[in-house]
């Protein structure tokens, strides 16, 4: 598959996460007058939005900077990841992480985050995984929060 057709599925994912965030946040709300969220709704938006896109690029330079300071690892870049999947499994991470905050629910993190570890649990054997699994996590779950309170600095 091309690079464009990837972020084309990629763009129409986070198109749905988002639009399925709004929703629940708009029936959460049980206002009937939805003029006056509008500008609260656009914050939550516009702070998912940038959880989901700005959450790969920032883990992945965490993980080039771990790299560079791993001297065992000398790997080519086009070696495999020893994770399958993370870039969904990340976006789908960020969004939900984002969303329970948003909805006053932050105990949703924890789901989430042993969710993620209980599937992920047979391939924390190999060290490598299990790191790329620590950094990945951390590095994620700060950008989903950090968006949040940027939402929040902006209401």
């Amino acid at each position: 598959m091309g690079k464009r057709a990837r972020r084309r599925e990629v763009l129409i994912v986070i198109s749905g996460l988002l639009a399925a965030t709004a929703a629940v946040l708009s029936a959460a709300s049980g206002a009937t007058d939805q003029s006056s969220h509008v500008p609260t709704l656009h914050v939550v938006m516009l702070s998912s939005i940038f959880a989901v896109s700005f959450g790969g690029p920032f883990t992945e330079l965490v993980f080039k900077l771990a790299a560079k300071n791993d001297s065992e690892i000398d790997k080519e870049e086009s070696d495999p990841s020893p994770l399958r999947g993370g870039l969904w499994i990340g976006l789908l991470e960020r969004a939900a992480i984002v969303s329970t905050l948003w909805a006053g629910w932050p105990e949703g993190i924890a789901i989430v985050l042993a969710v993620k570890g209980l599937g992920r649990f047979s391939e924390l054997k190999d060290h490598r995984a299990a790191e790329q699994f620590i950094l990945g996590t951390f590095s994620s779950s700060l950008v989903a929060a950090g968006s949040y309170g940027l939402g929040l600095l902006l209401l």
